[in-house]
């Protein structure tokens, strides 16, 4: 049994999601041991609470430096023996000692077909806004494996998603959401924990 970790900072839709596959049967071989948000207010806590999941908020303005939490964030990970690591919509920088202890055990969901508009420190609608901006035609969402760069790791799934006339950046975020967000994470849960995937040379490789 796979047991994940969920990162947050939100409102936590994709966590919903994943919540939502587990309870569906679609995610197999998979539990959620603690959902952790670095936003004591984010609505993601509520919703794990509401499905018997136990939510942690670890912030930042609680520790008197960055590596201070960073350890914290560490500790608690390491404690639970966690297998897989999703960030599903967190905005904290992962630190590079957790990386390194979950080398191809953290997954994370950009909302664009990576390598567009990844690696700008664009995130959420700001991702959206610039792609209407540069008039692209085909937007999506990718699910990687998170290293020490910026939605550099390897990636696992993508979708896309065509630009409609019309669209506006929250349009185009909420039928990116429901048409390949909300699809290609819970699919890359299963299937990693069904033991379908793996790394090689820096990509994903599925096992025949």
């Amino acid at each position: 049994m796979l047991k994940l970790a969920v990162l947050v900072s939100g409102g936590g839709t994709n966590l919903q999601a994943v919540i939502d596959g587990i309870e569906a049967g679609t995610i197999t071989n998979a539990v959620i041991d603690v959902v952790i948000s670095n936003n004591k207010n984010a609505y993601a806590l509520e919703r794990a609470k509401k499905h018997g999941i136990e939510a942690k908020a670890i912030s930042p303005k609680d520790y008197e430096t960055r590596d201070a939490f960073n350890e914290a964030l560490y500790q608690e990970l390491a404690g639970r023996e966690i297998d897989l690591i999703v960030l599903a919509g967190c905005l904290v920088v992962i630190p590079e000692k957790i990386i390194k202890a979950f080398e191809n055990r953290i997954i994370n969901i950009h909302p664009s077909l990576i390598p567009s508009f990844c690696g700008t420190g664009y995130y959420g609608l700001k991702v959206h806004e610039k792609a209407l901006e540069r008039g692209v035609k085909v937007s999506g969402a990718t699910v990687h494996f998170v290293d020490e760069g910026t939605d550099t790791g390897p990636i696992i799934d993508q979708k896309a998603v065509y630009v409609q006339e019309g669209d506006t950046p929250e349009i185009l975020q909420r039928r990116i959401m429901e048409e390949a967000e909300w699809i290609i994470m819970p699919k890359a849960i299963d299937d990693i924990a069904n033991g379908r995937i793996q790394v090689a040379d820096g990509k994903v490789v599925r096992k025949s």
